[in-house]
């Protein structure tokens, strides 16, 4: 690539000539303001904050879509362009919902962070505001269009990144709005609920449905013995609510944390992650052996599951018939815990902590109950397990590292690599490699399957039989399978599929970083070595040798797939509408 001269600020540049202005000028130290870009996901230049002057143009210019060229001259930080970017900031705030010191993204906004670094201390221009709209009645998304900036951030990662599309700008002019179509509840779209539009949002205008106050009150009640899972992407994550960098592993913590809220036993979601392993290798190899529906595809995420539903459903029969782990976790608590410690199930609350939005969702379906008791009572996002820790006034990163309970809690890498994209498979694979060949192998790291490339493809040959797989996140990537798998084009034995980019890693329920971040760092990368580095480190590496899952099946479920274990641990699936009939 060619390099071109620009001056920015009087100073000259070579810089490539494939960027932006906006783009050069980060390359040389020079930071540009911004609100809607979103590096890959949003280049629009709608906002106007990051405009720019250029000799010889009579109007700003907004430098994140603005091509360099040669001998170019431009000024970031004139006179002009900042009283340019103050009004426009000005202008937004003017219609814009100002109750941050209620609002969940307090000190986590974008646009609070741009108003301060302009200087804005009052906001000159008064009159009318377009109507707000409150939308809270689905299970896992709140809308407040009374904060929507109208960067498009959310339509472009719906449509973009998910292929989704079921948000976008809705009437002209000043009464525009962002929403689903026919002005629809989010609860009657077809929404899956993994909250890629939230981590993207720049303000409060989309965020996760609250459940802490659910939590509190079950910890405050002296009739209910309250158990806690946290899944393996929290681990990766929730430091980076309290400055930890990103993809710092903070299980020790987390432990500590938990025991510290008051929970009667702490459990990790891993070791439900190796219960799902036990089912869903079965479950594939009985596929394999007995001319079983192929390909098999996992059914652990309930975004992706939701999306097949709404948009495949006469693929449905490819979907393993397998619980996801939160709810398999909530079903043996409810029932092997229970039994083991002679308590109610009744009287047993769980409590997810989740890295997914789709959670809270996945829990209200009516089917994850087992003879009228829900497998799990309520599910937060690593997000609202950060405020719990921070309404309770503990001093993170003063936490001494803490274990999780046994029993439950003991777990293989093979459950925490559930959290990146392609962990699910290679999880798999270290069982069915182990099963069919009969033997205890040794090499267990099977890294084609590993990595943030949309889709991945791999034949693995286990015991002389080609295995051939398929990896995709995000559900534009699943899309592209299934529409391989649906025109007889695709010769996969085993795929798997979750809903966000990265895997769980990603989900709509981690912590949201600013465009400033995202825009140089791959947060999923970061947070996927946190998971793989601690997979490596463990002695035991395979599901199946995890001694608690044996004892799982030898003291009660019997063997994977059983009778037993089906009622407890397997599901169905149902095709959606995609609307509602319009009156």
């Amino acid at each position: 690539m060619k390099n071109v001269t620009i001056t920015i600020n009087g100073n000259q540049y070579a810089v490539p000539s494939d960027l932006t202005v906006l783009e050069a000028a980060r390359t040389v130290g020079i930071d540009i303001p911004t609100l809607c870009f979103l590096k890959d996901i949003n280049e629009v230049g709608a906002c106007r904050v990051c405009v720019v002057e250029v000799e010889g143009a009579r109007a700003l210019q907004a430098s994140c879509v603005l091509p360099v060229r040669e001998g170019m001259v431009v000024k970031t930080n004139n006179q002009r362009v900042r009283n340019a970017r103050k009004t426009t900031v000005e202008l937004i705030l003017a219609n814009h919902n100002r109750e941050c010191t209620t609002c969940v993204r307090s000190k986590n906004c974008e646009l609070q962070s741009v108003s301060e670094e302009l200087g804005i201390r009052d906001i000159r221009y008064t009159g009318a505001k377009r109507e707000g709209k409150y939308d809270n009645f689905s299970h896992s998304i709140v809308r407040d269009s009374s904060k929507c900036i109208l960067c498009g951030r959310c339509v472009s990662a719906c449509k973009n990144v998910q292929g989704i599309g079921i948000l976008d700008f809705v009437n002209r002019g000043f009464e525009t709005t962002v929403g689903p179509a026919f002005e629809v509840s989010m609860k009657d779209a077809p929404c899956i609920y993994c909250g890629q539009c939230m981590v993207v949002c720049p303000v409060g205008a989309l965020t996760e449905k609250p459940a802490i106050d659910k939590v509190w009150d079950a910890l405050e009640d002296p009739k209910k013995h309250v158990i806690v899972q946290s899944a393996p992407a929290v681990r990766a994550a929730l430091g980076e609510e309290f400055g930890y960098p990103i993809g710092t592993n903070v299980t020790g913590k987390l432990a500590s944390a938990l025991r510290n809220l008051g929970f009667d036993k702490i459990f990790d979601t891993n070791w439900a992650a190796d219960v799902t392993i036990m089912e869903e290798g079965t479950e594939l190899l009985g596929r394999l052996q007995n001319g079983g529906k192929l390909p098999m595809i996992t059914s652990c995420s309930p975004g992706w599951v939701r999306f097949i539903e709404f948009n495949y459903p006469d693929l449905l029969d490819h979907l393993s018939s397998c619980k996801s782990p939160q709810n398999m976790f909530g079903a043996l608590a409810k029932s092997y815990y229970a039994e083991k410690n002679n308590i109610d199930p009744k009287d047993i609350f769980v409590v997810s902590v989740m890295p997914c939005t789709s959670k809270k969702s996945e829990i209200e379906r009516p089917e994850l109950a087992v003879e009228g008791v829900r497998d799990v009572d309520v599910s937060i996002t690593t997000r609202e397990l950060a405020r719990m820790i921070k309404e309770a006034r503990m001093e993170f990163d003063k936490l001494e590292d803490g274990t999780f309970d046994p029993f439950m809690g003991d777990y293989s890498g093979a459950g925490v690599i559930f959290g990146a994209t392609g962990g699910v498979m290679e999880a798999a694979i270290r069982t069915v490699a182990d099963v069919l060949t009969g033997e205890d192998l040794e090499n267990v790291d099977y890294t084609a399957v590993r990595g943030v490339e949309g889709i991945k493809e791999a034949t693995v040959n286990i015991a002389g039989k080609d295995i051939k797989v398929a990896v995709a996140h995000n559900t534009k990537n699943a899309a592209i399978i299934l529409d391989k798998i649906r025109a007889g084009e695709a010769d996969y034995h085993f795929v798997e599929i979750m809903a966000c980019p990265g895997g769980c890693v990603n989900g709509g329920g981690q912590p949201i970083q600013p465009a400033s971040v995202r825009n140089v760092i791959d947060i999923r990368a970061e947070r996927a070595k946190a998971l793989y580095s601690e997979d490596a480190a463990l002695t035991v590496r395979k599901s199946h040798k995890n001694p608690e899952i044996k004892r799982l099946y030898d003291e009660y479920l019997g063997e994977p797939n059983s009778h037993k274990a089906h009622d407890l641990l397997h599901t169905h699936y149902y095709a959606r509408e995609k609307y509602p009939v319009q009156d």
